[in-house]
This record gives C-alpha cells, sequence and structure tokens, in this order.
C-alpha cells in the first residue's frame, strides 16, 4: 500500500499567479483612480477658485482664441450638450452592476438604496438647468423696448440681444456631473478585495473549520453568496471597463469646463452655476446619503461591507516602496494575502 497523503483541511486557499493581462489592468486601474479620485475637497475648492479667479481674468483681458471658443466645436456639439445623457449612460450600468453584487442580487435594495440615487441626480439636474432658464426669461430684457420683445423668445428670433442673468448651465452640469461621478465610482475602491473574501469564505463553508471566521462575507445565506461569486466574476469585468469610461469621461469635463471659463460667459454667470452645483452634491452626498435615517445609501452600501475605511495603524511605517509592513505590494496591492502569509508562517514555523 502506498503512502498516506497528508490532510490538506487547515491549509487555507491562497491567491492564483496574476497573468500579463491582469497585472496591465491593474496598471489602468490604478491609474484611473487617482485620476478621479482626487482629493474631493480640494477638487472643489480649485472648482471655486479656478471659477472666479480665472473667469474674473477672462472677463478683463483678451485671451486669444482657441478650438474651445467656438460653439461649434465638437466636444460642445456632441459631448457638452448631452452631458447628462453621457453621464446616464455610463452611470446607470455601472450602478446596477455594482450594487448587484453588493447588494446579493436583491432587487429591493438595489432599486430603494442605490439607484434611486441616478433619479434623485437627474432630477436635480432638471430642476436647475430649468430655474436657470427661466430666471433669464423672467427677469431679463429686449434690446429693441416694445411689449412685442418681452419674450425672449421672440427677442432672440427676430435678431436682438436679450440682457439678463444666464446662470451657466454648463458650469452646473460640468461639475455637477464631475462630482457625481466621482461619488458613484466609489464603489470601485477595494472592489478586489471582494475576490480574496469570497475565496476564503469559500473554503471555510466547504471545510466546516471551526477556526474564529472574521470574514465579511460571513453572514451571508448560501443563496446569497452563490449569486455573489457568480455575479462578481460575471459582471467583473465589465465595472472596470466603464469604471476607464467614466474616468475619461470626467477628465473631458474638467477640459472643457476650462474652456467655458475662458471664453463663455461672465464670471457671476460661471460662479452662480458651479456654486449651485456644489452646493447640491454636498446636499446630497455628504448630508442627505450619509443619514442612516433616509434613503438611499452611499455606493457600496449592501447586504456586506468591502470598503470601510481603515484606521491608520499603530505602528509607524519604517520605510516606503515596494515592501510595506513586511509585504510586498505592487500598485498598493498585497502580492500575498494576509492570511496566505500567515499560513507561510505556521508552516515554517512546524
Amino acid at each position: 500500500m502506498g503512502e498516506s497523503k497528508p490532510e490538506m483541511k487547515g491549509t487555507k486557499p491562497t491567491t492564483n499567479q496574476s497573468s500579463v493581462k491582469e497585472i496591465l489592468i491593474i496598471m489602468v486601474m490604478h491609474i484611473c483612480k487617482k485620476s478621479i479620485f482626487f482629493d474631493t475637497n480640494l477638487k472643489v475648492a480649485l472648482y471655486l477658485g479656478s471659477l472666479f479667479l480665472i473667469s474674473l481674468i477672462a472677463d478683463f483681458f483678451a485671451i486669444p482664441k482657441g478650438y474651445l471658443a467656438r460653439s461649434d466645436n465638437l466636444l460642445n456639439q456632441y459631448f457638452v450638450k448631452f452631458a447628462w445623457g453621457w453621464n446616464l449612460l455610463l452611470l446607470v450600468p455601472y450602478t446596477m452592476l455594482t450594487s448587484f453584487v453588493y447588494c446579493c442580487g436583491d432587487k429591493e435594495k438595489i432599486v430603494k438604496q442605490h439607484a434611486i440615487r441616478i433619479i434623485i441626480a437627474t432630477l436635480f439636474w432638471w430642476i436647475w438647468t430649468t430655474s436657470f432658464d427661466l430666471i433669464e426669461s423672467t427677469f431679463g430684457r429686449c434690446s429693441m423696448k416694445g411689449e412685442l420683445y418681452n419674450a425672449k423668445r421672440k427677442c432672440l428670433k427676430d435678431g436682438y440681444y436679450w440682457n439678463g442673468l444666464d446662470i451657466s448651465g454648463h458650469c452646473f452640469i460640468l461639475v455637477y456631473g464631475s462630482l457625481v461621478l466621482i461619488e458613484e465610482t466609489r464603489s470601485i475602491i477595494n472592489w478586489d478585495s471582494i475576490k480574496d473574501s469570497i475565496r476564503l469564505e469559500d473554503h471555510q463553508r466547504i471545510t466546516k473549520s471551526n477556526a474564529e471566521n472574521t470574514n465579511i462575507l460571513k453572514n451571508l445565506s448560501p443563496q446569497q453568496f452563490q449569486i455573489l461569486k457568480f455575479s462578481y466574476e460575471k459582471f467583473t469585468p465589465y465595472i472596470r471597463g466603464i469604471f476607464i469610461g467614466i474616468t475619461l469621461l470626467q477628465i473631458l469635463w474638467d477640459v472643457m469646463l476650462v474652456g467655458t471659463m475662458v471664453y463663455h460667459h461672465i464670471m457671476i454667470e460661471k460662479f452662480l452655476g458651479g456654486s449651485v452645483a456644489i452646493l447640491t452634491w454636498f446636499f446630497t452626498y455628504r448630508f442627505w446619503y450619509t443619514s442612516p435615517k433616509f434613503l438611499p445609501r452611499l455606493p457600496a452600501e449592501g447586504i456586506f461591507r468591502y470598503n470601510k475605511p481603515k484606521s491608520p495603524p499603530l505602528v509607524t511605517r519604517k520605510r516606503t516602496g515596494s515592501i510595506i509592513n513586511g509585504q510586498p505590494t505592487f500598485m498598493g496591492r498585497p502580492l500575498r494575502t494576509e492570511t496566505a502569509t500567515s499560513d507561510n508562517k505556521e508552516e515554517i514555523a512546524r
């Protein structure tokens, strides 16, 4: 009889070796995250400061006309004029796919706690852009006097100029759209950690280990866990692709915002449009959605939590580079899981 093989029941599975394709994807995702998750508070301050200063400079100094100065440029005609439509084209599938994963397919939670945020954002977009047009039409005056030209449409149709407070809808859409894109994509933070949690929880359930289970997925029912396993593997490639598209779109909005600051509207109109966008963002994502008493919830708040902010370590890091706290990393991601490392140490000790 041959020798019996040692029982591997207590050995936890380690991560599979990354392929070249996966490493390239990690690099692209890392760059996108660095771009879109630039300090939001600082970004808001930069928006306000530049809307005031750059716009003020543009009001008093003649700036050479460039391609973005033309109202018929391709970026303005096909992107900015349909800015909210482009946002929805990417945000709707992204939000639905990510929320399906971290809500484990619970349709009621997906709709009430997450999809409704996109509806609310669209409602605010419509209310404010309509209000801006109403303010200009109501309180403006035509350059040609007479009761016949009290209406903005008639005034412009006959070739005259309408004098009114034209609050910049472009600045509002570009600033508000960018901030909504940033907030909604925060669910991608620590997304890859779900894969490790699934692998370890799957092992825990198969082996029925008596060891203490601290996995974030430990409270999922068998059905929820199976839905999570299937949806995470199936949807993650699409989620990554959409996230890259959202990052490119957000960069485009910032470029077009600079063009608007330099070439279009006067300072007060641009500053008011941007300020309304920032106040709306702050009210929803910093006040309304953070309250546990009201729906909807913030992105990534589902049946389990995978991207909680980590508390700072008690021991300060002695060195920087590719090794952090004794573990090798690549672009901020550990090459080996903490559990796998501890198992290796146990094997060496034996």
